[in-house]
């Protein structure tokens, strides 16, 4: 066996001193690694050896990266090059929009533990307009009541957890608190930061779908990714043009949405924010059937059928050999995916931003809808600023009205992280676990840790023995107790000691 590092990222600052100081060459890209792996199908000779090749020739590498994919079809090559971008300066809804895809990585500056400053976005369709004065107002007026918030919130939630605050390394987290509740006043248009790493396939997917895009900010941004990728590797980002299906088919189906709908909108109904909206008839037995069809030697209707007959207590025995020996930290087996369910969710703009996190998950949603209404944190109610709030968000209202007439979907930008939208959710049980650890966990914020809880609640309902194990990280040596009739053998750390 032999295994070599064949490269892995380096900062394009150091490239650029290390380049300075060495003669000019072509070979400083990704396009040779993608070359020399597409190579390995047809050619004998080993791995190492074609990258040397590719490095030495780089021009008949690029040739045959744009053959191999734009003639051949062969798209997964580009996979092999991948690239590291700082995306400073732009919106919380530009955010949303660039973490909509599926396969790339991102980290991005949290609203919840970095105190905000002024910095917004001013849309140019609200330029173009002549509202940009409208638009700012909103927005200052939004930002000042967060700071108001967040020097009213900090010492209420120090004082309500007077306990937990006479520990000065729980400081950090408490402060924590106040700060994501009094974000839900600030707009979409705050400006945000984030790293993003991606292969030149999902980048070329991006890029083609944002010129597509209706918002001039992710036309802009597309065309800065575009032109950064292309510089270093032009035979891997070929087809970014928008194309007919991209470009039309949203706006067709939007058409045809709003002749059905006749042009009247309605409100989530009240307490039902999380709905159980389809389940599979019996989702513990085809996970069941899954578990014994991955050990056994039949079919996967033989194992269906073979459970028609089994008891209650037969069935149960199997879940408990699957899920015996998992700490706080283990997801179920792979075959809990066989079973999928699907939420019908009307959430926040700050709830949804750590939903849309579970990339793995089927998540599609609406635009933000005020007719939804918005969430109000408790805290804020407590603390007795819930009227100041309710203020600005009419005013908000009353802009993104006069927005939506001039501007369209561009609007949306002057509303708040308190705004609501509706989503629809496709998860396996095994995802769900994933989603229930963390987000049911004590450590979690408020509103999703309720979100994740209701779904686990409706979930165990119809999949009862699927569902043994769900719940938060800090629940778990509980929940495993009162299957098991004994602790776990570890034990999840506390957030607040």
């Amino acid at each position: 066996m032999k295994v070599i590092l064949a490269g892995y990222n380096v900062d394009s600052a150091v490239l650029e001193e290390l380049k300075k100081g060495s003669p000019a060459r072509d070979d400083v890209t990704p396009e040779t690694l993608s070359a020399s792996y597409a190579r390995i199908s047809r050619d004998p000779r080993p791995v190492d050896e074609l990258r040397a090749a590719a490095r030495a020739e780089v021009e008949r590498a690029r040739r045959s990266n744009q053959s191999i994919i734009f003639r051949m079809g062969h798209h997964s090559v580009a996979e092999h090059a991948v690239f590291n971008f700082d995306v400073i300066g732009v919106s919380r809804l530009a955010i949303e929009e660039i973490e909509r895809f599926r396969l790339m990585s991102f980290t991005e500056k949290s609203q919840r533990y970095i105190t905000l400053g002024e910095d917004f976005v001013v849309p140019e369709e609200v330029r173009q307009a002549g509202l940009e004065d409208l638009f700012s107002g909103t927005v200052k007026a939004q930002n000042a009541l967060y700071h108001k918030l967040y020097a009213r919130l900090k010492p209420f939630v120090f004082a309500k957890h007077a306990e937990a605050a006479a520990e000065p390394r729980n400081h950090a987290v408490l402060d924590g608190w106040a700060k994501e509740d009094a974000r839900y006043i600030v707009s979409l248009a705050t400006q945000g930061q984030l790293g993003l790493t991606a292969n030149a396939r999902s980048l070329e997917l991006l890029i083609r779908r944002f010129a597509a895009k209706g918002l001039a900010e992710l036309r802009e941004l597309n065309g800065r990714l575009c032109s950064l990728a292309r510089e270093v590797a032009p035979s891997i980002i070929l087809f970014t043009e928008p194309c007919p299906f991209d470009a039309g088919t949203s706006a067709d189906l939007e058409a045809a949405a709003a002749a059905w709908e006749g042009g009247r909108r309605r409100r989530a109904p009240a307490g039902r924010d999380v709905v159980l909206a389809r389940a599979p008839e019996d989702g513990d037995a085809a996970i069941l059937a899954a578990l014994l069809h991955s050990v056994g030697r039949w079919s996967y209707r033989e194992c269906l059928e073979r459970l028609r007959s089994a008891k209650p207590a037969a069935r149960r025995d199997i879940f408990r050999r699957a899920l015996a020996r998992m700490e706080f930290y283990d997801f179920p087996p792979r075959e809990f995916e066989h079973a999928d369910l699907v939420y019908d969710l009307a959430l926040s703009a700050s709830c949804f931003a750590q939903l849309k996190r579970h990339r793995m998950a089927t998540l599609t949603w609406q635009r933000y809808d005020p007719a939804l209404g918005v969430t109000v944190p408790p805290s804020v109610r407590e603390a007795g600023m819930d009227q100041e709030f309710l203020s600005v968000i009419g005013r908000t209202n009353e802009t993104h009205a006069r927005l939506e007439k001039a501007v369209g979907p561009a609007a949306d930008y002057v509303l708040t992280n308190a705004h609501r939208r509706r989503a629809l959710l496709k998860v396996n049980v095994r995802e769900l676990y994933h989603i229930s650890r963390l987000r049911q966990d004590a450590s979690a914020q408020w509103e999703i840790r309720g979100v994740a809880a209701e779904m686990s609640r409706l979930a165990a309902r119809v999949m009862p023995l699927s569902c043994l194990l769900i719940g938060g990280k800090d629940a778990f040596p509980g929940v495993y107790a009162r299957v098991f009739g004994r602790a776990p053998k570890m034990v999840p750390p506390r957030l607040l000691k």
